[in-house]
Order: C-alpha cells, then sequence, then structure tokens
C-alpha cells in the first residue's frame, strides 16, 4: 500500500505521479501515467477495462499532479494486463492558430508501448467508436539471454527489404502463423542460405491496413494501406504481426533469433508524418495533444504536405524532438534494433516553418545521442515536397543514404542509354562525386525498393499499370528508367524472356561489386513480378507477397544471386571503408594494391565518350591474410552495348590466372559459379563478352 497521500474517485485511488518516463509505467503498487500538453487547459484519464466499449472511470489529473505542462498521476491496484488507457484534453478550438483541442475525443498516447484496436489483420473496431484504437500498458518481461546489437561494419553487410505481412502470408510458405513476425522466425534459414546478413522491415510501428477508402476497379474489393506507411503509434509494434502473442514480444524474439544467426534487424521507421492525415483526418493523438507543435501547419492553420499523405511531422520542434529521440532510444535499448531507415528523411530537415534547415537539430541529436551511438542511421534523402538532398543530407559523420543516384544511373545505363560511362564509374566506387570525404559507407546501393518496379518489371514494362490502385493510374512515379525489352508486359517469346533474364542479372552483378553497401527487394532473388504496378502499397494479395513457389520455377536466378553474394563476401577489395585509389595507367611495379583501374575493350584505355557503353573496372586489394597471394583482384566488365566485343585482359602477377565467376551471357549454370569454384578462362589475354552482359573475373 502506497504511504504517500491518496485521493479517490469511486474505487479507484491516485496520487500525484512522476513527470518521467512518458507514457504509462508500471510501479510497485499501480500505474503511473504522464503526459505532456503545452496548449491545454485541462487533461483527465480515461481507464477501460480491456475491450470494453465505455471507460470505466475518467480522472481528471488536478493542478497538483501537473509540473510545467506534464500532467502526471499514478493509479493505485490497477492490473496491466486487464485495463486499456486514453486521454481527454481540452483546450481552446481555434484551427486557424493551429490548435485543435476537442473534449469530445479520447486520445491515444504519444507513448503508448502497446496498442489494442488492430489486433487482427484486415479488421478493425469501429473508428465511429469513443476511442478505436486504444494504449495499453506493457510489463516487459522477455529474457534476452545476454544479447545486443551485432554492429557489422556497414560495408559488410547485404541488405534485404521486407514486408513482415509479405514474405509470409501466402499459403505455399508453409509456416505456423503466416505473416506474423514468428513466421520470419521460421524462414531465418532461407536467408542464411541466400547470404543476406541484415534485414530491414517495412513498418512495424502500429498502422491501420484500413485506412484506405479507394477500390479496386478490377475486383471490386476494397483496398489497403497495406505498406503500413501511416503510422498510429510510433513506440508500438503492429498487434496483427502478432496473433494471439503479445507483439512486443514477438518482435523481440525475431530480433533475438535473428541476431543468433548474424542477422541484423532494421527498422523503416516513419517520422514524416501520421495517420491523422489533413484536416478531413480523423483525430487520434498528436493533433488533440498539441496540433501547432506536432505538425508543420501554414500560416492559416492548415498542414504542410511535404510527405504527399496529408500532414508534415513537426520533427525540428524542441518538443517533437524529445519524443523521436525518446523512441528510438526505446527500439535501440528495448528492441536491439540495429539500424533505421527514415522515410522521406529531408522532410526531418525542415525547419518549423517549413523550410530545409542547413543544421536540422534532430538529425544531429540523433547523429551524437550516446543510446545511438553504434545504431545505422540511413537516410531517404529526399521529400514529396521536391526537397533532394542525396550526397547533401546533413550527416555529421554518422548518417548513410539510399542512394538514388546510383539507382537512377545504373538502370539507364544497363537499359543502353549512352553517356553514363564516367557516372558509372563513380558509382561502382562507392560515389566519391556524391559523398566525397563521407566515404563509400555514406551509399546503400539499391537498383529497386518498395516503391517503384521490382526488378522483374524494370524489364518487362516501359509504363507503369496502376489502374488497379483505384487512381485511374495517376499514383506512383512516371520516371522508371526501365526498359521492356521489346514487349510490354509478359510474353512467349524466347528471346525476349532470354534478354530480360540477362539483363536481371546484369543490374543484380553490378549490385554486388559496387561500394557501399548492396540492398535486395524482397522477392528480386527470384524474379518476381507486379505486373507493371510501380506502386503496390495498397494490395494485401499474391501481388505483393513472396512467391515460395518461385523457388522451384525460377531458382536458377536465385542460385545466381547466391553466388554473387557469396562473392561480395570473398572479396575485401569490394568492401572498403573507404575509397580504393585510383591507379590510371600501368607501371613498372604492375598492379598497385588498394587501387581502382578504369579499362575499356582495350586495357588503361577506357572510352569515357558519351556514345560509350562499355567500361571494365580493375579492383586490386590488400591480401586478406599474410599468407595469401599478395593482391585480391576482381576484374568487372560491363558492356551494355547491342553487340559483342572483346575486351583485353589486364596482365596480373605470375601464378595468378584469371577465373570467371560471372557471365551473364551464358545460360544457367555456367552463368555464375561458387565462390572459391571459378573456372579458369582458357585465354588469359582476351575474353569475348557478349551483347548486354557483364562478366566478373578473379585472379587466383
Amino acid at each position: 500500500m502506497s504511504v504517500f497521500p491518496s485521493y479517490e474517485l469511486g474505487n479507484f485511488k491516485f496520487r500525484p505521479g512522476r513527470p518521467r518516463p512518458f507514457g504509462a509505467t508500471v510501479v510497485p503498487d499501480g500505474i503511473n501515467f504522464s503526459i505532456f500538453s503545452c496548449d491545454a487547459t485541462s487533461c483527465s484519464l480515461a481507464l477501460f477495462q480491456k475491450g470494453a466499449e465505455t471507460p470505466m472511470v475518467e480522472i481528471p489529473f488536478l493542478e497538483s499532479f501537473r509540473t510545467g505542462d506534464v500532467y502526471a498521476m499514478t493509479v493505485v491496484g490497477l492490473d496491466p494486463a486487464e485495463i486499456e488507457y486514453g486521454f481527454r484534453l481540452d483546450g481552446p478550438y481555434e484551427p486557424a492558430a493551429g490548435r485543435r483541442f476537442d473534449a469530445q475525443q479520447i486520445l491515444l498516447d504519444p507513448y503508448a508501448k502497446a496498442i489494442s484496436g488492430l489486433d487482427e489483420w484486415g479488421r478493425s473496431g469501429s473508428r465511429s467508436g469513443v476511442y478505436p484504437y486504444r494504449a495499453r500498458p506493457l510489463v516487459d518481461d522477455f529474457d534476452w539471454e545476454g544479447d545486443q546489437q551485432l554492429n557489422t561494419p556497414l560495408e559488410d553487410l547485404v541488405i534485404y527489404e521486407m514486408h513482415v505481412r509479405g514474405f509470409t502470408a501466402a499459403s505455399t510458405a508453409a509456416v505456423e502463423a503466416p505473416g506474423a513476425f514468428s513466421a520470419v522466425i521460421e524462414k531465418i534459414p532461407y536467408l542464411l542460405d541466400l547470404g543476406v546478413n541484415c534485414i530491414e522491415l517495412m513498418p512495424v510501428f502500429e498502422f491501420d491496413e484500413l485506412d484506405n477508402d479507394k477500390i479496386d476497379p478490377s475486383t471490386g474489393r476494397p483496398l489497403q494501406n497495406y505498406w503500413g506507411y501511416n503510422p498510429v503509434g510510433f513506440f508500438a509494434p503492429k498487434a496483427a504481426y502478432a496473433p494471439g502473442a503479445e507483439p512486443a514480444h514477438e518482435l523481440k524474439r525475431l530480433v533475438k533469433a535473428c541476431h543468433q544467426q548474424g542477422i541484423e534487424v532494421w527498422l523503416d521507421v516513419v517520422f514524416n508524418h501520421t495517420a491523422e492525415g489533413n484536416e478531413d483526418g480523423p483525430t487520434i493523438s498528436y493533433r488533440g495533444i498539441d496540433n501547432s507543435i506536432y505538425y508543420l501547419l501554414k500560416p492559416d492553420g492548415s498542414y504542410q504536405n511535404f510527405s504527399g499523405t496529408g500532414n508534415t511531422f513537426n520533427c525540428n520542434h524542441p518538443i517533437v524532438r524529445v519524443v523521436l529521440l525518446d523512441c528510438l532510444r526505446y527500439w535501440v535499448s528495448e528492441f536491439h534494433i540495429d539500424g533505421f531507415r527514415f522515410d522521406l528523411a529531408a522532410s526531418m530537415a525542415r525547419d518549423p516553418t517549413g523550410e530545409p534547415d542547413p543544421n536540422p537539430p534532430l538529425l544531429e541529436v540523433l547523429a551524437y545521442d550516446p543510446i545511438l551511438a553504434r545504431t545505422k542511421l540511413i537516410a531517404e534523402a529526399w521529400d514529396a515536397g521536391g526537397l533532394y538532398q542525396v550526397g547533401s543530407f546533413p550527416a555529421y559523420g554518422r548518417w548513410a543514404e539510399w542512394n538514388g543516384r546510383f539507382r537512377d544511373d545504373v538502370r539507364r545505363f544497363v537499359k543502353g542509354d549512352a553517356g553514363l560511362v564516367g557516372a558509372m564509374a563513380a558509382r561502382i566506387q562507392g560515389s566519391p562525386d556524391i559523398y566525397g570525404e563521407r566515404g563509400p559507407r555514406a551509399s546503400v546501393n539499391f537498383i529497386t525498393a518498395h516503391d517503384g518496379f521490382t526488378l522483374r518489371d524494370l524489364v518487362s514494362y516501359n509504363e507503369k499499370h496502376n489502374l488497379a490502385n483505384g487512381e485511374d493510374n495517376r499514383d506512383g512515379v512516371d520516371e522508371n528508367f526501365s526498359w521492356n525489352c521489346g514487349w510490354e508486359g509478359e510474353t512467349d517469346d524466347a528471346a525476349i524472356n532470354q534478354l530480360r533474364e540477362r539483363q536481371m542479372k546484369n543490374f543484380l552483378s553490378i549490385l554486388m561489386v559496387s561500394q557501399g553497401a548492396p540492398m535486395l527487394l524482397m522477392g528480386d532473388e527470384i524474379g518476381q513480378s507486379k505486373g507493371g504496378n510501380n506502386n503496390s502499397y495498397c494490395h494485401d494479395s499474391a501481388l505483393n507477397y513472396f512467391d515460395w513457389d518461385g523457388l522451384r520455377t525460377r531458382g536458377s536466378l536465385q542460385r545466381f544471386v547466391r553466388h554473387l553474394i557469396q562473392f561480395r563476401g570473398a572479396h575485401p577489395v569490394l568492401r572498403r571503408r573507404d575509397y580504393l585509389d585510383h591507379q590510371a595507367g600501368a607501371s613498372s611495379n604492375g598492379l598497385r594494391s588498394d587501387s581502382i583501374s578504369f579499362h575499356g575493350q582495350q586495357t588503361w584505355a577506357p572510352d569515357w565518350s558519351s556514345e560509350s557503353r562499355q567500361l571494365a573496372a580493375l579492383f586490386c586489394g590488400s591480401a586478406a591474410r599474410a599468407e595469401d597471394r599478395p593482391q585480391d583482384i576482381v576484374y568487372v566488365i560491363m558492356n551494355a552495348h547491342w553487340e559483342t566485343a572483346g575486351f583485353e585482359l589486364p596482365r596480373i602477377p605470375r601464378g595468378i590466372a584469371w577465373r570467371v565467376a560471372i557471365n551473364t551471357s551464358m545460360p544457367p549454370p555456367q552463368d555464375s559459379y561458387a565462390a572459391g569454384a571459378e573456372i579458369i578462362l582458357e585465354d588469359q589475354t582476351e575474353m569475348i563478352v557478349g551483347a548486354r552482359s557483364v562478366a566478373i573475373l578473379v585472379g587466383r
């Protein structure tokens, strides 16, 4: 029993609480509730019996329970497993001034560690109810058994972008709980076999998949917000990803299981906007607590929309910075998350007026925070308002970026555009022209991601085909830098299909030999198609599910990817922390260690002309071990021309021979070889490389 004076309301006893930590915290004799609001005039705590439609009690915060702008109370004798809670705040309703208080609304705790109301995928409580999304107290009793962040160097990672539900939702996944965190654990052996050592999970913060009012015109069925880029709460894992279990516990189990197998876990975090949308959206939490603080507003009080979804979170407001820093600290300290990819991160570089800030306080504090010191921070360095910061994102020596220019330049080069040889030389070096002193570790390289075409569609469609999204094909980007290889969509033409297969392998090969950290999109390793839909955010269907049958029907491509990842792992010269020196010509001492040189059809003579579509690169690294040969030598030949060409091969030290690791012009299984099992080239002076092909040689 508490020794402090307590108050009573009906059967409930309560007393002044502690302002920190914010949210609901289980204490020895009850639960401490704390929330802050700068402009509210009063606040009350609404307590629900778990699952009940209406609150069993509403307890007002007395003035003596307020410290500054923080309301805090401890309610004695509550069972955290049996209650749900929310807050009711009153204050001025002055939309033009940015204030939107409504005492009729019960609001979700911004610090809620668990949220009810979305527990079963595709089903949720009525949004017209008194409180549709409900905070729950969380008791943390997970045994980590000594687990901690893996801290794998960024350059040693091969990242796999995954949608938790989509990875195992198909019946062919043959898992116990399709679409759940636990099902991903069952598929860890697949990830290990493929060779990836980092999974980047698309949003797992609680979101409402039913937050979509559009209809699929081809089926008449309602569409969803399947991807999850509409966060309801920043601290709570998605309940529907843990059917019948505690979501926090299940996500921790996944992280722990991945760490035991050497796989890092990153989260795709969405701090640029929330599910509350614009003026017509629902009031769930932030809008009713401190609208003018949490959101970027125009002078008339309406919402700035740099996210493309109706609102923009006011990330650099001093109070909002506290929330977001607390959030990331929570995920790192309580879930052992290894890294974060920040959706539309350029919006996080805007000041409270919406203008770009050259020194954004939030980005700086995240870079220097001691709890986040070993956590990877990855920016999607653009936003929907036109701010593009690839290479200029405020990095503070800590931030890396999704390299959008790598994606675009490699796409254009492989499809045969002219004038890209110089850009390609920079991209495979880790983009020194973009990142300068930041080094290649600033570059997360990718060809495809959840946004845009899959790898298969990139070589099968010239135009997007998004009619099924219910927006008359207006949504999704128009500039895809894709090429359909002569026919739009699926075809029975064997020559076109062979070309498409070769082009996919070309993309994958360039990705895996480039300096920086490569990222694969789930399903690209088996060549999955979405029928040309480049914005499939709204489809909870086979369109977005990993096709486990594809391992049987398209296993040769997966084998190719597996060999590429093995090759990258076997050659430290491809995984540098800093840039290789440029060797401009042959020297009397032969090849120089820790260098890269560029070549054309003749060695030491690259063709930099605007019409050139060919480039070769010689990576020459230091020995991995003292007893090894003096150099780690890899030669990459990229022939994006539509004609076969002969390429002279560089002379390498005596006792070392050129061997073929990858040759995309060859059919399986001669297209790739396991690391260490590469075949020797008969002619050590020249190699004939097929049209639109990539060859990777190793000197051994």
